[in-house]
């Protein structure tokens, strides 16, 4: 049963942004992340949570100031329930595909049902970024896009 579900979906990939709870309302577009707002709503449709943070972990990568390509997820859903860890993933990854196609580098994903919230109601934090440009001392050179 389980090779039959890993067969049914598509690719792997995985990443979290700033929290603002879920609520009734379906959520509004911020023109100013519109990266973020786009996550939050398509999560929000696919999953229906009782909760939701988005992250934009962008900043601590080195990625020119506002950029929206790292983000951390927690997503508490009923839909969950009885589903493996790789296939709760999947489904973010299916809601998030344009965005993982395109502008999201990095998605770190806490996929939970409501009672593994209920017991362990945090978001975990990201280890600091060592690797890439940034610890190279030309990066700010190298992003600022001349050469």
């Amino acid at each position: 049963m389980l090779l039959r579900i890993l067969r049914t979906r598509g690719p792997f990939v995985s990443t979290i942004a700033p929290f603002r709870p879920v609520t009734g309302q379906p959520p509004q577009m911020d023109p100013s992340r519109p990266v973020e707002s786009a996550i939050r709503a398509k999560l929000s449709r696919a999953l229906a949570p009782a909760h939701l943070e988005v992250r934009n972990e962008s900043h601590l990568h080195a990625v020119p100031p506002g950029s929206e390509s790292h983000f951390r997820v927690l997503v508490v859903s009923e839909r969950f329930g009885g589903l493996p860890l790789l296939q709760r993933h999947r489904l973010v990854n299916e809601a998030l595909r344009d965005e993982l196609a395109t502008s999201v580098h990095a998605l770190a994903i806490q996929a939970k049902t409501p009672a593994q919230w209920e017991s362990d109601p945090r978001l975990a934090r990201s280890p600091p970024c060592l690797g890439g440009s940034k610890n190279d001392g030309t990066a700010a050179h190298k992003l600022s896009g001349r050469d």
